[in-house]
C-alpha cells in the first residue's frame, strides 16, 4: 500500500511540476520593475534616475514610500520622495523589495471564501516586519533581508490558489474534514507543498538563495543549510503572528506549530515571543493603517 501511495504522490508531483513549468514563462515582473532592477544592479545609475523610473509606476512608488515611512527604518520625519526613500532603504533592500513586491502582484489573487489577497499581503507584510525587528532584537545583521524574507514566505499559497485552485480546495477539504495539516494536504493533492513551490519558482527568477531558503524551510528550519538564522527568524515571526490579532489572518497558518529547533537557535523561547509580540503589537497596528496593499 505505501509504495502504491508513494505512486501516486510521485505523478501528482509530476503533473504539479509540469503546471509550474508553464508559470515559469508568465511575465513575473512588470517593464518598470524589471528595470528598476536592472538599474539597481548598476553601479552608474544615478538615484535621481532610479527615482523617475520607479515613479512612473505609482502603485510601486506608493508602496516604496509606506515601507520607507514605516517603523522598520525608524525616521523621525516624513520621507516624501522616491529619492529619499532611496537613501533610506539602501539599494541592496530596494533591489530586493521591488523584485517581491513584483511577484506579489504577479501572483494576485481573486478574493474568494478561502483566501483575501488584502489579507495575504497584510499578514505577508506582518510577518516580514516582525522578522526584522526580530533580527535586531536577537543581535543579527540581517536587516532588510529579514523583512524581504518574511514578505515573501508564503509565495506558494497564492501560486497554488491562483494555478491550481481544484487542488486548493481539495486541500481545505481535507484539513477541514480528514484531520490533516496543510502542509500533508498539499503533499497528498500536489506532491508539493508551498515550501517547495515557493523555492521551485523563486530558483527560476534567481531571487538569492538566502530567500530560497526560506520559501523552502521556513515550517521546518533544521531543515536548511546554509541560512539557518535567517529561517528561523522567519519561522519564528511566522508563530509570532499566529499570537497576534495584527496582520490580518490566513487559514494556513491556524496549524502552526512553534518549532523547537529554532528557538533553541535563536536562543529564545514562547514566553519571550509573548512578550515581544506584546511591545511590538501596537507599532505595527499603527503601520498597517498606513501600509497599502
Amino acid at each position: 500500500m505505501a509504495n502504491e501511495l508513494l505512486t501516486i504522490d510521485a505523478e501528482k508531483k509530476n503533473k504539479t511540476e509540469k503546471i509550474l513549468a508553464n508559470i515559469y514563462s508568465l511575465p513575473a515582473i512588470t517593464e518598470i520593475m524589471h528595470e528598476a532592477s536592472r538599474m539597481l544592479d548598476d553601479p552608474t545609475s544615478s538615484t535621481a534616475d532610479l527615482a523617475r523610473l520607479i515613479g512612473r509606476d505609482q502603485g510601486l512608488s506608493s508602496r516604496i514610500l509606506s515601507i520607507a515611512n514605516s517603523s522598520l527604518y525608524g525616521l523621525p520625519r516624513k520621507v516624501a520622495t522616491i529619492d529619499f526613500a532611496l537613501l533610506v532603504i539602501g539599494y541592496k533592500d530596494t533591489k530586493n523589495i521591488v523584485v517581491a513586491l513584483a511577484l506579489m502582484e504577479a501572483f494576485k489573487t481573486k478574493n474568494d471564501a478561502n483566501l483575501n489577497y488584502k489579507n495575504v499581503w497584510v499578514h505577508s507584510y506582518s510577518v516580514g516586519g516582525v522578522a526584522r525587528k526580530l533580527s535586531s532584537e536577537l543581535g543579527f545583521k540581517f536587516s532588510g533581508e529579514a523583512f524581504v524574507a518574511g514578505l515573501l514566505h508564503d509565495f506558494g499559497i497564492p501560486v497554488i490558489h491562483k494555478y491550481l485552485h481544484s487542488a486548493f480546495l481539495n486541500i481545505i477539504n481535507s484539513v477541514n474534514n480528514d484531520n490533516k495539516t496543510f502542509l500533508e494536504a498539499e503533499a497528498l493533492h500536489l506532491g508539493l507543498t508551498h515550501q517547495e513551490i515557493g523555492k521551485l519558482l523563486g530558483e527560476r527568477w534567481n531571487l538569492p538563495s538566502s530567500l530560497c531558503e526560506v520559501l523552502a524551510f521556513h515550517h521546518a528550519p533544521e531543515l536548511a543549510k546554509d541560512y539557518i538564522d535567517l529561517v528561523s527568524i522567519v519561522h519564528v515571526a511566522d508563530y509570532a503572528m499566529k499570537l497576534s490579532e495584527s496582520g490580518g489572518s490566513i487559514i494556513w497558518d491556524t496549524d502552526i506549530s512553534l518549532n523547537q529547533f529554532a528557538c533553541e537557535r535563536l536562543k529564545i523561547n514562547e514566553d519571550e515571543i509573548v512578550k515581544f509580540m506584546a511591545e511590538y503589537k501596537p507599532i505595527l497596528d499603527q503601520e498597517l493603517q498606513l501600509i497599502k496593499y
